[in-house]
C-alpha cells in the first residue's frame, strides 16, 4: 500500500527535476547566447577604436572597477607604490602605472581579434616599424658576425600580444619560415592563437609535457634558423620549475637574481643576445633597442641587469610582471 502511494509521489517529483534541468538549459543557453552577442559587439567596438581611444578607455575603465572591486584597486595602488619606492616612478605616471593591466588587456585583446578577422591584416604601422629596425640590425649583425645565431629578447612591457605581433612580422622580414618563442604565458587566453600566429612556434614553460627537453629544442632552432625569441628579463618568482636556475646580479645598486637560462642557452649556441622593450604612449607605440650582448662574455648576465635596471626606470609604468614585492629580489635557496 506505501509502494504504489509514493509511485505518484515519487513520478510527479522526477517530472519536476526534469523540468527544473530543462530550465536550468534554457537559462544557460540565453546566458551564453547574451554573451556571445555582447562580447561581438565589443569587439566590433573595440576594432573601430583609435590606439589613442583604447589608451584613454583603459585608464576610464581601471577607475570605474577600481570603485568597486578591492582586488583591482589595491593591485594598481600596490603597482604604483611599487615603482614609487624601488625606481623612482613620478607621481605623474601614477594613473598609466595603476591601469597598466586594463590598457594590457584591451591591446592584447585588440591585436588578438584584427588578426582573427585577418591573418594577414597589418594593423599597426608603428609596431611594423619595430620589427623593421629589429630586422635591419639582425641582418648587419649576420654579416659582421657571420656563424652566430641571435637571441631577440623582447622585455615584459605593453603587451605579449604586441610583442608577438613585431616577432611575426621580424620572420617575414628576415624571411624565415618560423621562428622559435620561449614562452610561460597559458596558450589560447582570448583565442586559438595558432590561427593568428602559425609561423611562431612557441616553446612552452608551462603545461609542457616535454619542458625537459625545452632547452635542446631552443638550441636546435636558434642554430637552424640564425634567430630565436627568449624574454630574457623574466622575474624568478614567475619560475615554473625549482629550484630556480638563477644568476646572482645587481640591479639599480640591489642585490638581486635574474634567470640564468638565456646565458646557459646562448653560451652553448655561441649566441649574441638584443633586447629592446615596447612603449606604448599617447596612443603610439616604439621600443628602446639596446646594443647586443655576447652571451659567452662572463660579464653578460650583469649587462642584461642593467638593462633591466634601465627599462624600469624609464618604462615601469608598462611593465607587465610589475606589482610583485619580489621581483629580482628575493631568496635563491627557498
Amino acid at each position: 500500500m506505501t509502494t504504489r502511494l509514493n509511485d505518484p509521489a515519487r513520478r510527479i517529483g522526477e517530472m519536476w527535476s526534469a523540468v527544473m534541468r530543462r530550465q536550468n538549459l534554457v537559462r544557460m543557453a540565453i546566458r551564453r547566447t547574451r554573451e556571445r552577442v555582447v562580447r561581438r559587439f565589443s569587439y566590433v567596438i573595440l576594432l573601430r577604436m583609435s590606439w589613442s581611444s583604447i589608451e584613454r578607455y583603459a585608464s576610464l575603465q581601471w577607475r570605474i572597477r577600481s570603485l568597486f572591486n578591492r582586488r583591482v584597486r589595491w593591485n594598481g595602488r600596490i603597482r604604483y607604490e611599487l615603482g614609487r619606492d624601488l625606481y623612482e616612478l613620478s607621481s605623474a605616471k601614477r594613473l598609466r602605472t595603476q591601469s597598466s593591466s586594463a590598457r594590457e588587456k584591451l591591446i592584447d585583446l585588440r591585436l588578438h581579434v584584427g588578426r582573427q578577422r585577418d591573418p594577414d591584416e597589418k594593423c599597426c604601422p608603428d609596431l611594423n616599424e619595430v620589427a623593421a629596425t629589429l630586422a635591419r640590425q639582425i641582418k648587419a649583425l649576420h654579416v659582421t658576425t657571420p656563424g652566430r645565431p641571435v637571441i631577440v629578447a623582447p622585455f615584459h612591457y605593453v603587451s605579449q600580444y604586441a610583442n608577438m605581433y613585431v616577432v611575426e612580422v621580424l620572420r617575414e622580414l628576415l624571411g624565415i619560415p618560423s621562428i622559435s618563442v620561449v614562452s610561460g604565458m597559458p596558450r589560447d587566453i582570448y583565442g586559438i592563437d595558432s590561427a593568428t600566429i602559425p609561423n611562431i612556434r612557441i616553446l612552452y614553460t608551462f603545461g609542457d609535457g616535454d619542458r625537459n627537453g625545452l632547452g635542446l629544442r631552443f638550441i636546435r632552432s636558434v642554430r637552424r634558423d640564425g634567430v630565436a625569441v627568449l624574454f630574457a628579463d623574466v622575474p624568478p618568482y614567475t619560475l615554473h620549475k625549482y629550484p630556480m636556475e638563477t644568476v646572482g646580479v645587481s640591479v639599480l645598486g640591489r642585490p638581486a637574481r635574474i634567470h640564468n637560462g638565456v646565458f646557459r642557452l646562448g653560451a652553448a649556441a655561441n649566441a649574441l643576445l638584443m633586447p629592446f622593450y615596447l612603449t606604448f604612449e599617447k596612443g603610439r607605440f616604439g621600443a628602446r633597442i639596446f646594443d647586443p650582448i655576447d652571451l659567452k662574455s662572463d660579464d653578460a648576465p650583469q649587462a642584461v641587469a642593467d638593462l633591466i635596471g634601465c627599462a624600469l626606470q624609464e618604462n615601469y609604468e608598462s611593465c607587465i610582471v610589475a606589482g610583485h614585492p619580489a621581483m629580482y629580489a628575493f631568496s635563491p635557496v627557498k
